[in-house]
């Protein structure tokens, strides 16, 4: 009788942890489809205001590191690639939407497995891979020379390759963060650098933990 009553409560709390599961699935899918919808708005908004209007290709290198203790200090290396749209509205203010392929690596510390039991024994870099969707002002300071800040939301793809050995994701699947940065404007070349900070916690296990992101980048892009 004793093992039926607890067969009942296990199956209780798994239904429950089903429904959970599934409310913060329906939650970011709502979150994912209002903020794409926003920045649609926003884009044609631009796009039918345009003055001026450029599309290109860009690609570049990341310096990325997670803050946590689950992590080793320093940055890890990746790239990006992708293509923006410059919509200038005016002399000096415009703004600039992208969509990215942004590759985040990382490295778990030595201790992580004393930090947060369950981490892969054989876990030795760690790769996520994300769609970054940045949405930047433009500060034309010269011909030359423009100042970018804005949110950047980025979705990530590879959470089968992110798993913790009992089967629970390590990594949220949004990150959002705040974007600025510099380019130099020589003919239709773009050079430019960036800097990302992570605002939420991506930590998927715990409360434990905090892991926020921050990213270098630098790359070359070309206006078509």
């Amino acid at each position: 009788m004793f093992i039926n009553f607890f067969l009942e409560q296990l199956k209780i709390r798994n239904a429950a942890d089903g429904i959970k599961i599934g409310l913060c699935i329906e939650k970011q899918t709502i979150m994912k489809k209002l903020l794409t919808s926003a920045i649609f708005v926003i884009v044609v908004s631009a796009v039918t205001n345009a003055q001026k209007l450029n599309f290109g290709g860009k690609l570049g290198a990341n310096l990325t590191k997670i803050s946590g203790q689950a992590f080793k200090e320093g940055y890890s290396l990746g790239y990006h690639v992708g293509a923006f749209a410059e919509i200038d509205l005016g002399k000096s203010w415009g703004i600039q939407p992208e969509l990215l392929w942004n590759q985040t690596n990382t490295k778990p510390a030595s201790s992580t497995n004393q930090v947060l039991n369950g981490w892969k024994d054989n876990t030795k870099d760690i790769k996520l891979n994300y769609i970054t969707i940045p949405l930047l002002l433009r500060f034309n300071v010269a011909p030359v020379l423009t100042l970018n800040l804005g949110p950047q939301y980025g979705i990530l793809l590879n959470k089968d390759e992110s798993l913790w050995s009992n089967g629970k994701q390590a990594f949220k699947s949004g990150d959002f963060s705040l974007t600025a940065g510099a380019t130099v404007n020589l003919s239709k070349l773009r050079f430019y650098g960036r800097y990302n900070v992570g605002l939420n916690d991506i930590n998927d296990v715990d409360n434990q933990d905090k892991w926020r992101s921050q990213q270098m980048q630098f790359g070359v892009g070309v206006a078509l």
